[in-house]
């Protein structure tokens, strides 16, 4: 037969049990509370029938937040193999098993060691076992066993948000949503009323109400205006314990603004403005700013100005400043003091954006008086027309008047003006001006042909007041006259053949005339009266402003006669009939029978000979060169430089250069001549030094001539100076150059200055012994021993 076994497990229950359960000799509990015990047993079934008693169950309730110092008792474990001699060992282990829950191993006492919060977990499965002792084998099964934290109202409701922030627009209706708070309580909303949440308003009454369940916060008064309020602050409370007394509650800040509507027409503050413009106030200029008020902002705010009637309608326009909502009163046209000097305007401020809703306010628009006066300013005077044009004809005389610009000074005053021309636009001064009553008249003769427009600028200036002035420009178009003959367009030279036969045509001409025809030009051609008789040659007019000479016999001879020239008269139609003669050059030239030149005594004419153009460049190069050399040659001579006085290392020879140019005292008359000193104008200037050739011959220059006292000391000086800045003037410079030749030479000093004062007493023989470097000195004074033993 199976032997069972169980456990009995004693855990703390809130009400009484019955009798055989023992009570605990120590608490942990401030409440008074029994052990019970569930026991697992398997010897008989009697035993097993135990375990369904109500009593008996696998689960345990332990309340959360324990505030007692002792630690917290759970239950107790037993096992009916239990004989009480401590040969059994009772385990747990599980969820906190060793830190958070411990177990007496003797008892099977089970304790709650920490403060336990069923917001951090609020399940606990553990496991139960009893061992042997001395053979740590288990007497009883595995138990599971499940540990519930009973929950407490120990969290405050949190809203979502520390501070809301929202906006509804002014005027709204009442019951209008504004925002909804959200609180959440993290106690078990399973248990009890601990997570019911319920919202009140502390503050913002009676403007606003939150519905208790949602959260809700509506309007709670109708037409808030904005413009005496726009901020409102608003408390909200969340209260758990479906909010009865002793329930923990939190509190949340809505910050409620009133956004703007059009609700405020624009109103001026005042009905009538004046301002003040000058007559010379400039087209599209302020002249003042006018200003509504309307109480909204941002675009409710924005404001259309307009002129709406009034005497100064066209003269005066008004716009509207974006950024600071002010109408500002412009000129449209000129002003003019002595025409109308006061203008009154209705000026209409218009909200641009009306809502209909509050059109029951009244018209969002206003009006206001503008009057406009306008001041008296000197102005300069004033032309009658913008711009004066004037014809006159080329021929007109000298001093003729051709036209007059008027000017008037427009102010009250009515000052007098005098006329002047711009001689910047008139530099020739072929035209002047009457100053007094403006007549322009010519100065100078016009030609047409010369400059057809004058274009002139006249000034109107007041006398009184010479910087009022004014100018007005004055377009003076010369006409034309018949004052030019008409003349051949180019230079006509042509050429006959020997053997041209009678009436050949040999030339077409033709005629320009520099005056204007509105008709057309008309020419006329024939020959000159004294050539008409006599010329080899006949002029046919061909009626179309061309003529051709034709020749009037048969053959011609170059010999006899080279060149023909025939004078040609040429005339005009107009008036008055103007007319010239113009020379035709004819050569004689020998053709072909084909009629084509060959050769003529021009032959520049014909065809160029001599010479080609490639033989023509070559030579030009030719010359180029030649000049190039000859100037670079001359310019190498004068740099040369002048011949050392050594010119090899190897000659040795002395080398004397004499300074010995010291005068002739008294008796060299060409030296000096103290009587340059007495008479300055003796001094022949032309006289040069004699012992140096300048390179540059400079010309001399004439000093001026002293007074007859000048005082020897000036006259000295003042020779000074011009001969320090005379590069012809001695003394010339002079560079004698002395090389070192270092020390320490092994061949001792070969001065002659050390040497004895007889040759014989030298002996030469030891230059042989230096070396090749001194073999020809030694070859030269070994020669001049043996010259002299000889």
């Amino acid at each position: 037969m199976r032997t069972y076994h169980c456990f009995w497990l004693l855990f703390w229950a809130g009400q009484p049990h019955q009798s055989f359960l023992t009570l605990l000799s120590k608490r942990t509990s401030g409440f008074p509370e029994k052990e019970k015990v569930l026991v697992f047993s398997g010897n008989s079934k009697k035993d097993f029938s135990r375990s369904k008693r109500s009593w008996m169950w696998n689960q345990f309730f332990l309340l959360e937040e324990y505030t007692g110092t002792d630690y917290q008792y759970v239950g107790k474990l037993h096992s009916d193999q239990d004989k009480g001699d401590g040969s059994l060992k009772y385990i747990l282990s599980g969820d906190g098993a060793g830190d958070l829950f411990i177990i007496n191993e003797n008892t099977g006492d089970i304790q709650a060691t920490k403060r336990l919060d069923r917001e951090e977990k609020p399940v606990y499965i553990l496991r139960a076992q009893a061992i042997n002792r001395r053979t740590g084998r288990p007497v009883e099964p595995e138990s599971e066993f499940i540990i519930k934290i009973h929950d407490i109202n120990d969290n405050e409701p949190m809203f979502t948000k520390d501070v809301y922030n929202a906006s509804i627009p002014e005027m709204s209706d009442v019951g209008t949503f504004v925002v909804q708070v959200t609180a959440t309580d993290a106690d078990d909303p399973t248990y009890g009323n601990s997570a019911k949440v319920v919202y009140s308003i502390l503050q913002g009454q009676p403007y606003f109400s939150v519905e208790s369940e949602t959260g809700i916060i509506k309007t709670a008064l109708l037409n808030m205006d904005r413009e005496n309020r726009e901020q409102y602050q608003v408390v909200i409370q969340a209260k758990d314990m479906g909010g009865q007394m002793g329930g923990l509650s939190g509190t949340t800040t809505v910050n409620i603004t009133l956004t703007d509507v059009n609700d405020n027409p624009p109103r001026f503050p005042q009905s009538t403005y004046q301002f003040r413009a000058p007559e010379s106030t400039p087209p599209d200029s302020p002249i003042g700013r006018i200003k509504a008020n309307d109480a909204d902002v941002d675009e409710n705010a924005e404001i259309e100005y307009s002129i709406t009637e009034g005497d100064g309608h066209d003269m005066f326009g008004v716009i509207t400043d974006k950024d600071t909502q002010e109408g500002i009163i412009t000129v449209k046209k000129a002003l003019d003091f002595e025409n109308k000097n006061l203008y009154i305007l209705k000026v209409e401020a218009t909200n641009t954006h009306v809502d209909p809703r509050f059109l029951y306010l009244g018209p969002f628009k206003d009006l206001a008086t503008v009057r406009i006066q306008v001041e008296d300013v000197d102005e300069p005077p004033v032309f009658s027309r913008p711009a004066y044009i004037i014809e006159v004809k080329e021929d007109v005389p000298i001093n003729s008047i051709i036209g007059t610009v008027t000017a008037q000074d427009p102010d009250a005053a009515k000052n007098p003006v005098k006329y002047s021309v711009d001689r910047h636009t008139d530099m020739d001064r072929v035209f002047n001006i009457n100053s007094g009553n403006g007549s322009i008249f010519t100065s100078k003769p016009l030609d047409r042909e010369t400059l057809l427009w004058h274009n002139i600028t006249v000034i109107a200036a007041e006398i009184n007041n010479p910087k009022q002035s004014s100018r007005v420009p004055v377009f003076i178009k010369v006409l034309d006259v018949n004052d030019n003959a008409p003349e051949f367009p180019m230079f006509y030279e042509t050429f006959v053949c020997e053997n041209a036969k009678a009436e050949q045509l040999i030339q077409t001409l033709s005629a320009v005339d520099k005056d204007d025809s509105f008709s057309g030009h008309q020419f006329s051609f024939s020959l000159a009266p004294e050539a008409a008789s006599s010329s080899n040659f006949t002029l046919q007019d061909n009626r179309d402003n061309t003529a051709g000479i034709f020749t009037r016999k048969n053959r011609y001879n170059r010999h006899e006669m080279s060149t023909y020239l025939l004078p040609v008269v040429i005339s005009d139609n107009d008036y008055p009939i103007q007319s010239s003669t113009e020379t035709v050059t004819i050569r004689v030239c020998a053709c072909d029978h084909r009629g084509k030149m060959l050769s003529c005594n021009a032959e520049a004419l014909i065809h160029p000979t001599g010479l080609s153009t490639g033989a023509l460049v070559a030579i030009l190069l030719c010359i180029i060169i030649l000049l190039v050399t000859v100037v670079l040659f001359a310019a190498l001579r004068r740099q040369r430089k002048k011949e050392p006085l050594i010119i090899s290392k190897e000659d040795i020879r002395d080398n004397i250069v004499s300074y010995n140019d010291e005068g002739g005292g008294e008796e060299d008359t060409q030296a000096f001549d103290i009587g340059t000193l007495r008479n300055p104008e003796a001094i022949d200037d032309n006289k040069l030094r004699r012992d140096i050739v300048p390179e540059t011959l400079f010309m001399p220059r004439r000093p001026a001539a002293a007074r007859d006292n000048t005082d020897v000391r000036d006259f000295i000086n003042q020779r000074l100076k011009e001969n320090d800045t005379d590069p012809t003037a001695p003394p010339y410079d002079s560079l004698a150059t002395y090389a070192y030749e270092g020390n320490g030479s092994v061949a001792e000093s070969l001065s002659s200055l050390e040497s004895v004062t007889t040759d014989g007493d030298q002996d030469y023989d030891y230059l042989s012994d230096w070396g090749p470097r001194f073999k020809k000195l030694a070859d030269m004074y070994g020669t001049m021993d043996s010259d002299k033993d000889s």
